[in-house]
């Protein structure tokens, strides 16, 4: 048994708490994001604030996912690296725009998160297809997150 196969599903945990923390650490410096949500000047597209902790558990889901099928069929290789970044940017995404209410300074990270996103997408296919498409709901939410934090960031 190789050693992939012997840790396949602790492996698995570990993709799911390093996800995880990633969430974890948005959901600490947003603890007032619902109020600051509701003060804000939303463009008439914005979703309601109820839509985005289930969109986001979906997707911490499928990037946790993503990152364990690629491990498994090539282990912590190079692809890993856009991957880490991404999750860093999503990481700081939150505190910039709800807990600093740095609009600007939120764009562009979430602009370097697409592009991480981007270039992870791209990794991951040429290792594992699936993995790579995956990860395509989570460009298209940031995406329209990115459209909605621009919109937010010149109206207030």
């Amino acid at each position: 048994m190789s050693t992939l196969t012997r840790y396949r599903w602790p492996a698995l945990l570990v993709f799911a708490l390093v996800v995880a923390l990633v969430a974890v650490t948005g959901g600490l410096a947003a603890s007032n994001a619902g109020a600051v949500y509701a003060r804000l000047d939303l463009p008439s597209w914005a979703p309601p604030q109820w839509l985005f902790g289930p969109v986001w558990t979906v997707l911490y889901a499928l990037i946790a996912i993503s990152g364990w099928l690629v491990w498994q069929s090539r282990g912590l290789d190079r692809s890993f690296t856009p991957y880490v970044v991404q999750l860093v940017l999503n990481a700081l995404w939150t505190p910039l725009f709800f807990g600093a209410g740095l609009f600007g300074a939120a764009f562009a990270d979430i602009t370097l998160l697409w592009v991480a996103i981007v270039v992870t997408i791209v990794m991951f296919l040429r290792r594992h297809r699936v993995a790579g498409w995956l990860l395509v709901p989570y460009l298209l939410w940031v995406t329209f997150a990115a459209a909605l934090n621009l919109s937010i960031w010149l109206a207030n």
